[in-house]
């Protein structure tokens, strides 16, 4: 296969899975361009990949940089109201749904305020976690509609911020999740003069699936049993607040997989409000939590990096499940919260960054021929070269992988030398590519030749950290789609994983999507020497934006926000560039001072031009030029 051979959209989607995990905002054009569809249609808008890159240059926006669609958070918001909309009127649902965006998957300003301003029409407010969170939801949530809910383990200080927004004549909802909170709330409602609006996380007997399957189950970090939650309402009964009581909410993971645990999750809290309804407890709201799972791989699977059910079926089930209960047990059907957070953002946000450099496995030109006494080993290596055909290439494979191994062993004891190392691992590559070849042709490959094409791929340097920019695929490896925006109009011959700029060996990505399952390496184009190409990390807009460590002092990427405009040529335009940290902002975030370190450097260099080791002139241009790296990017500048 060439280079230059052509292939089809079609066959570029095929290959990236990008219709899997894409949910219709994604697709190829003709150019051999990757687009966004703002509208999930393909006749619809089209923004092109490349388009986008180059204005950015233009705009002298240097790469890795985020880039935000704005659209896709607005359309993400649009459809899961709506979904439940049509849930609930098709089962004569009769509550009313309402969405809470948690701020801690993406706590960036741009995205609060897109997702409240999108959300405006469905009264779709947001959840808080912190006291921090708590006072953004103060400032930034001033729809009197919206709700808010309030988890995590609260202070006093926290209360008084909910009871503030309270006294605004905000729907703050706080949630308790210990028992000793409701002794506090009652005690600050009446300091305050104020009526709380008051919700119980319950703990349930189900446990969830998944990476996060922790927060949930009888052994989870927050929630009341059923004990405290009684006791929690006696309490509350005693002091006259028990109509403060307006919520019940539960928690089954972040990222859910398996729609079955959402059912029968949904069945045990839904016996729990039932149960409190007859009892003369009046509750309003029915907290779903979060856990609406984001098909990371596209394999419609229960595996951790995927979900086995859709949208729809999603709303459906938790509004059946929930409706027969209340029916079965003579209630109110409650209204339906849901704190669905990486499902609205995951796809709006995405990393590109540019290829830097190549690591070839294969590459090595070290001389092979025999030297004067060579250890057998080597000799071993250049007959296995000498006699390799289509015949033995499995016997030959077996061989020089033990003679590879046995040469590493005995080059640490001394036996070998650094020469003959060079030259046995260079005959040893030389049998893998030729082997690679044969394979190709091959009709049937014996399953432990499989690992071939993986020995021989080749490492793309990318100009990004793996620890800023995709952290869960490092710590917890989470799979994220990853693909050339360019060239899809080429077949790809290169496999390769992807290595960052970070002088950490972790700081790689060796996961990919594959068919029906995962690869340790990506089908990329070759890149010739000064070739722009540029990949992108998707899905990126839940977490990863704002979980980034500063690793080797890499900062924030710059970020470019794109809105689409149909009446524009090119579909789009960029509303706004938010300037990446620069190296002075980051030293300071770790108790350096820039300013110090200037004049440390201009003090160095005074004294070499005292000794006449520098002229006064360079000297003067080597400060400035220290001075401007501070003011700089933190990434490589090409």
């Amino acid at each position: 296969m060439s280079v230059e051979q052509k292939v089809s959209p079609d066959e570029m989607c095929e290959l990236y899975k990008v219709k899997r995990w894409g949910s219709g905002y994604f697709s190829v054009n003709e150019r051999g361009h990757l687009c966004v569809l703002p509208e999930r249609r393909e006749d619809g808008p089209r923004i092109d990949f490349m388009e986008v890159i180059e204005e950015i240059k233009e705009q002298k926006i240097a790469f890795p940089a985020v880039i935000r669609f704005h659209d896709i958070l607005r359309s993400q918001i649009k459809l899961i109201n709506t979904t439940f909309r049509d849930a609930i009127a098709e089962y004569d649902y009769r509550g009313s749904f309402f969405g809470v965006y948690p701020i801690k998957v993406n706590q960036m300003r741009e995205v609060v305020e897109e997702i409240l301003d999108a959300g405006e029409p469905y009264n779709h407010g947001l959840e808080a976690g912190s006291k921090s969170e708590l006072m953004a939801a103060l400032a930034y949530n001033e729809n009197p509609d919206n709700l808010t809910v309030l988890n995590g383990y609260k202070d006093e200080e926290y209360i008084r911020l909910a009871l503030l927004g309270r006294k605004l004549g905000r729907k703050f909802i706080i949630v308790v999740e210990n028992v000793s909170e409701f002794a506090l709330i009652v005690k600050l409602a009446k300091e305050m003069r104020v009526e709380p609006m008051i919700g119980i996380r319950a703990k349930l007997a189900v446990r969830g699936s998944g990476r996060w399957s922790g927060s949930s189950g009888e052994r989870a970090k927050f929630g009341l049993t059923c004990s405290e939650i009684l006791n929690g309402i006696a309490l509350l009964k005693e002091h006259g607040m028990a109509d403060c009581l307006k919520l019940l909410h539960f928690h089954v993971g972040s990222q859910v997989p398996d729609i079955r645990i959402i059912k029968e999750a949904v069945a045990e809290a839904a016996r729990i409000y039932a149960d409190l309804a007859l009892s003369g407890i009046k509750l309003d709201y029915f907290d779903i939590g979060g856990g609406l799972g984001v098909d990371y791989d596209g394999s419609r699977s229960a595996t951790n990096s995927s979900r086995n059910y859709s949208l729809l079926e999603y709303a459906m089930d938790i509004v059946s499940g929930l409706q027969q209960i209340c029916d079965e047990a003579g209630v109110p059907h409650p209204h339906i919260v849901s704190e669905s957070g990486r499902y609205i953002t995951a796809h709006h946000s995405c990393v590109i960054t540019n290829v830097v450099g190549t690591i070839h496995q294969t590459n090595s030109t070290y001389e092979t021929g025999a030297i004067v006494d060579e250890h057998i080993l080597l000799t071993n290596m250049r007959e296995s070269a000498a006699i390799l055909t289509e015949e033995n290439y499995q016997e030959i494979f077996n061989d020089v992988q033990q003679d590879k191994n046995d040469a590493i062993n005995a080059f640490k004891l001394g036996v070998i030398s650094l020469e003959e190392r060079a030259r046995l691992e260079t005959l040893y590559w030389q049998i893998i590519s030729r082997i690679s070849r044969i394979l190709e042709e091959a009709d049937f490959v014996p399953e432990e030749l499989m690992q071939v094409e993986e020995l021989k791929a080749s490492q793309y340097l990318c100009n990004f950290s793996v620890f800023q920019s995709a952290a869960d695929t490092w710590a917890i490896s989470q799979l994220l789609p990853i693909m050339p925006v360019m060239r899809l109009d080429e077949a790809p011959r290169q496999r390769c994983s992807i290595v960052d700029i970070t002088c950490d060996s972790d700081g790689k990505i060796s996961q990919f999507i594959a068919q029906g399952g995962y690869d340790q390496s990506l089908l990329l184009h070759e890149i010739s020497e000064g070739e722009e190409y540029y990949i992108g990390l998707f899905l990126t807009g839940a977490y990863q934006d704002v979980m980034g460590d500063m690793h080797n002092l890499f900062g924030r990427l710059n970020e470019v926000h794109v809105f689409c405009d149909d009446d524009d040529p090119a579909d789009f335009y960029i509303e706004e560039v938010i300037k990446g940290t620069s190296a002075e902002k980051v030293l300071a975030t770790m108790q350096y001072n820039p300013e110090m370190m200037a004049r440390y450097v201009k003090k160095e260099v005074d004294r070499q031009i005292r000794r006449g080791a520098i002229q006064p002139r360079e000297g003067v241009r080597l400060v400035d030029f220290y001075e401007g790296c501070l003011e700089g990017y933190t990434y490589l500048k090409f």
